[in-house]
């Protein structure tokens, strides 16, 4: 199973695929590819909306996975940094569908449970753990796109646990 992992944010959209090995004795988790859509303050918004939709189209179109994981909507105490938000993550969800590819979404908390065990993980613990659970010699970087690769790793505990309960 390959999974693309997308953090949406307003100045950095965070990606990261992940894919499960199962070649080996017991299945593991292999790194494939992260980094983050840097989006420019200075560009009004559907000309950031655009860069979004045009980046996460080319590299699903490159890595082809077989779903996309994001992060559910959370609460914010500000409505206008959440409607901005929900903009670039309708893009993102648009652009899972213009490739054909289903969408499971998790809720942060989800995310960091399935990640650290802890569903109130500080930012610095989903980067360590997620480092270690891919077997990466650095932490990913930015933050976003560790962020990404917690959502896909999120995915694929989810995806074998239900498989694990079918049998």
């Amino acid at each position: 199973m390959r999974v693309f992992g997308i953090d949406c944010g307003t100045e950095f959209t965070g990606y990261g695929v992940v894919e499960v090995d199962t070649a080996a004795r017991t299945p593991r988790l292999r790194y494939l590819t992260a980094g983050a859509v840097k989006l420019s303050k200075k560009d009004r918004t559907p000309v950031r909306l655009a860069q979004v939709y045009a980046e996460l189209m080319a590299l699903m179109d490159a890595w082809q996975p077989e779903i996309v994981a994001i992060e559910e909507v959370f609460f914010s105490a500000n409505a206008k940094s959440a409607l901005k938000l929900g903009q670039v993550r309708g893009v993102a969800l648009l652009a899972a569908a213009n490739c054909g590819k289903p969408v499971a979404e998790y809720a942060p908390l989800a995310i960091k449970s399935a990640v650290v065990g802890y569903g109130l993980a500080a930012k610095e613990q989903v980067q360590f753990m997620v480092t270690r659970l891919l077997e990466l010699a650095e932490p990913p970087t930015p933050f976003d796109a560790c962020d990404a690769l917690a959502i896909a790793i999120c995915h694929i505990h989810n995806a074998q646990t239900q498989e694990a309960l079918r049998r």
